[in-house]
């Protein structure tokens, strides 16, 4: 089992006057599960009839967004948690505090350590494209498998201190923010 990533190589200039080209890597996503499918899967593995299943798994899809919505981490067992944050801009008076500060809320997903294990463990297999869209290299992971932490800030970088691609979603920060540390985790 590994992950499948592509680099495809793409013109990354913002001067349209001239070129830079470079690999930008992004996983290769197959397509989105349904839930009948899911339910489907879990009813086979477990053993439990579909509809009972069903009915759980929209309960908890409830309960875990009711809970959020009022400020609560929830666990969801056996993939870590998940809690509502928001990316605002920081204001040095009090009488200029408004809703209207607000940029974006978010959705913050914290893996569980078998999680976050299993995928440190998981091997990652690139396919490199040309612009032409021929590939031209293929190349396994050998590398120790380093997972972002989002609960610690800890966006990983590489040895030299080069920041990596978030290809996940949007790590632009912002100049404040509600219980959040930075851009990263699943969105």
């Amino acid at each position: 089992m590994s992950i499948k990533v592509k680099a495809v190589e793409r013109n990354v200039s913002f001067d349209k006057s001239k070129e830079k080209w470079a690999y930008v890597m992004q996983p290769e996503l197959y397509n989105k599960l349904s839930q009948s499918k899911v339910i489907n899967e879990a009813s086979l593995r477990s053993g439990i009839p579909k509809g009972t299943l069903l009915a759980c798994y929209n309960a908890i899809g409830d309960v875990v967004t009711a809970w959020a919505t009022e400020g609560h981490s929830v666990a969801i067992p056996g993939l870590g948690s998940m809690r509502f944050s928001l990316r605002a801009t920081s204001v040095d008076d009090v009488n200029l505090v408004k809703s209207a500060l607000i940029t974006t809320r978010r959705v913050i997903f914290t893996p569980s350590t078998e999680i976050k294990d299993e995928l440190a463990r998981t091997a990652i297999s690139i396919t490199c494209y040309d612009r032409n869209g021929m590939v031209v290299k293929r190349v396994t992971s050998t590398d120790e498998g380093k997972v972002e932490d989002p609960d610690n800030g800890s966006n990983t970088q590489d040895p030299d201190n080069n920041p990596g691609g978030d290809t996940g979603g949007d790590n632009t920060g912002g100049t404040g923010s509600g219980g959040s540390t930075g851009g990263g985790g699943m969105e």
